[in-house]
């Protein structure tokens, strides 16, 4: 049952993902909140400053939730240091349809922080070799100071394949500039069997899906995670409405099916 009043966790660990990122490892203080699934948020309060939606990053042992500091609650987040307290709400949303993927072929394709709720899936696909078909992950950033997860893209290449774009190269880059969905042509995609998940900032998420429908993907294969203010996380707000959804009720996890006219309406 998901729990409405904030439950204190403590960190364990805080690790810097980029410059304004860090990844917060948490242990309950007292009780543990319901388990969370891939792509499924909490309400994470900082004590004395407010709350803001986190979707888990992480789901081996601890739960881990991945901050980017963009306003005063994140802020204060990312200055959490281990020992110190958190209140956290929920889980809330919908997750990755993973069931519905099972036997699939598994195409992720992220862009920026968009990669933070979808590292459960290829965690979880890892960890259960023969749940999916074959995984492909495909990473975008602006630039190589944006890309998360560093040190682990190179342990997840040794199993699945990995390919990463950034928009600005820096004098170390010697990777694939330009943007991510570029690097769909280094992948083979077998269509009839492939289900794709993408989360990223909304144009690359529309970008994104007009390319793989244009390669012959059914949008029912689609799914995305799209982003709206959310202030309560239980539907009573209305802050996260898109059209006719709730997004912390009927999202953040959606098929494209439903989420193409919506997002095909401008500033809706």
């Amino acid at each position: 049952m998901t729990t409405t009043v904030p439950v204190p966790y403590r960190v364990t660990a805080a690790t810097p993902e980029t410059a304004d990122t860090v990844s917060l490892e948490l242990e309950p203080i007292e009780r543990a909140l319901p388990a969370f699934s891939p792509g499924r948020f909490a309400m994470v309060y900082a004590f004395g400053i407010g709350e803001v939606p986190i979707s888990v990053s992480a789901l081996r042992g601890r739960l881990v939730l991945t901050v980017r500091a963009v306003g005063a609650v994140t802020g204060a987040l990312c200055q959490l240091r281990p020992g110190d307290a958190v209140g956290l709400r929920g889980p809330y949303g919908t997750g990755w349809d993973l069931d519905a993927a099972a036997d699939s072929d598994l195409l992720v394709v992220a862009g920026g922080l968009g990669l933070a709720p979808l590292r459960p899936v290829v965690h979880q696909a890892l960890d259960r070799p023969g749940r999916f078909g074959s995984l492909a992950v495909l990473v975008g950033a602006r630039s190589p100071g944006e890309l998360l997860y560093r040190a682990e893209l190179p342990q997840w290449r040794t199993s699945v394949q990995v390919e990463v774009t950034v928009d600005q190269p820096d004098p170390t880059w010697r990777g694939t500039v330009g943007v991510v969905t570029a690097l769909l042509d280094r992948i083979d995609l077998r269509l009839d069997r492939t289900r794709a998940l993408v989360c990223g900032p909304e144009a690359m998420i529309r970008h994104t899906a007009r390319a793989l429908l244009a390669r012959g993907l059914p949008a029912r294969r689609l799914q995305t995670s799209l982003e709206r203010n959310m202030r309560c996380g239980t539907g009573h707000c209305g802050h996260c409405q898109l059209g006719p959804l709730l997004l912390c009720l009927d999202g953040p996890v959606i098929g494209y099916e439903r989420a193409e006219p919506l997002l095909a309406v401008r500033e809706l």
